[in-house]
């Protein structure tokens, strides 16, 4: 009985990713069928980087995008450990409220001396 209970459980999920799978491969199959596919001068400039696209690759890079992206990694992650903590606060009381606690401080800390180095000002 409760193999049939386990079977019912992991059938919907197993349901969801091949809805999922088959959504994804339609929306992404539609995209080349309706959308233009035309080159202009806005889709070949240069976006967020501020590097145009067609020059060599083995330019160098500023040391600030580097330093950018590495600041949302560790502040990304941030946000990935609050979820699951905020879940689970009930079951992990004190002890989980100060780790986290503990964690967000030392973050915080790392932030504060980031600001004052001058990491998040851009010339």
């Amino acid at each position: 009985m409760n193999l049939v209970l386990l079977y019912n459980q992991y059938f919907d999920l197993f349901l969801f990713f091949i809805v999922s799978i088959i959504l994804a491969g339609v929306i992404f199959g539609a995209s080349y069928f309706f959308a233009l596919q035309k080159t202009d001068s806005e889709k070949v400039s240069a976006y967020e980087c501020g590097f145009n696209p067609f020059e060599d690759a083995r330019n160098t890079f500023d040391i600030r995008f580097y330093l950018v992206s590495i600041l949302f990694i560790i502040f990304d992650l941030e946000v990935v450990f609050l979820f699951p903590w905020a879940l689970t606060l009930q079951q992990t009381a004190v002890v989980g409220f100060l780790s986290m606690l503990i964690f967000l401080i030392i973050l915080t800390i790392g932030f504060i001396y980031e600001w004052f180095k001058g990491a998040l000002e851009w010339e």
